[in-house]
């Protein structure tokens, strides 16, 4: 009795079988998670009389950027992305030099009363957010901070620090204490071992805190809602809810165009910044 010998082109064949239910599952997801920005970035390109009249599968008759000159010109779509610059950047930047600091404080260096603090932190995080809005209305009212970005900025370095302190905390303890001890011994004080060791160490972290914290804020529409009383101050998100035309009819090819853009953009700035999430995800998880 003969064996066939196994060639080469059978292990090939063996191997991709075995795989061909991995490879279906990755195809079908990829297909859903695919299908709405094809189907955004298409409704992007049509005309209204296209959004009533034709099936939702159906291709563009027209490919010029009209909506996407209106969205900008017509429906102020600049002017709410600036808003946003404004409100999101120093509101990470607070939230990331604030909650560093605090976690730095909190695993590094050794005081009374540290776990009660890092608690009072964790508590932050179970508050909802609507049961704040109002009193923070009021005092933003009293405070004479209402008409500007002020409350944005404020409410969200307040509402994203619990969390951030809480991950630069996880991502501290994971850091060797022999370093801090041994630049101790060097004679760096504690403003020196916070700049020049703990914070390259932490380097990736703080781009991973950073992208979680930037689409909490970016994409965020109820505190924007309640805090800006004006077109003016409207952020993006806000201001994607006045692309209406006449009689409050949606206008669906600029607010599509509007969609598109925010989408795609913060889409690149994630695929641009995955590497340093992946690394600042994996930094926290053992301890080197």
């Amino acid at each position: 009795m003969t064996t066939l010998a196994v060639t080469p082109f059978h292990r090939r064949v063996r191997t991709f079988v075995r795989r061909l239910p991995v490879f279906i599952g990755v195809a079908i997801l990829l297909a859903i998670v695919a299908y709405p920005l094809i189907w955004l970035l298409l409704g992007s390109f049509k005309q209204q009389d296209e959004f009533l009249s034709e099936p939702f599968w159906s291709l563009p008759r027209n490919w010029s950027l009209d909506n996407y000159t209106e969205a900008f010109v017509g429906g102020g779509l600049g002017k709410y992305i600036l808003n946003s610059v404004i409100a999101v950047f120093p509101s990470m930047f607070l939230i990331l030099f604030l909650g560093t600091a605090a976690g730095f404080a909190l695993e590094v260096m050794v005081w009374k009363g540290r776990g009660a603090v890092l608690l009072v932190f964790l508590a932050g995080v179970m508050i909802p957010l609507q049961m704040i809005l109002l009193p923070l209305f009021t005092i933003y009212f009293k405070l004479h901070l209402t008409g500007t970005l002020w409350p944005l900025i404020i409410t969200y370095t307040a509402t994203g620090l619990p969390l951030t302190v809480f991950m630069m905390a996880t991502f501290f303890r994971a850091v060797p204490r022999e370093i801090f001890e041994a630049a101790t011994l060097d004679g760096a004080n504690i403003y020196r071992i916070f700049w020049s060791v703990g914070m390259p160490l932490v380097r990736n972290a703080l781009f991973t805190v950073a992208l979680v914290q930037f689409f909490f804020i970016w994409n965020d529409l109820l505190i924007a809602l309640t805090f800006t009383n004006s077109q003016d101050l409207r952020t993006i998100q806000a201001g994607l809810l006045n692309f209406t035309g006449q009689y409050g009819a949606v206008d669906y090819g600029p607010m599509f165009a509007g969609i598109a853009v925010n989408v795609v953009g913060t889409l690149v700035l994630y695929l641009f910044l995955n590497q340093k999430v992946m690394k600042g995800l994996t930094a926290g998880s053992v301890k080197g």
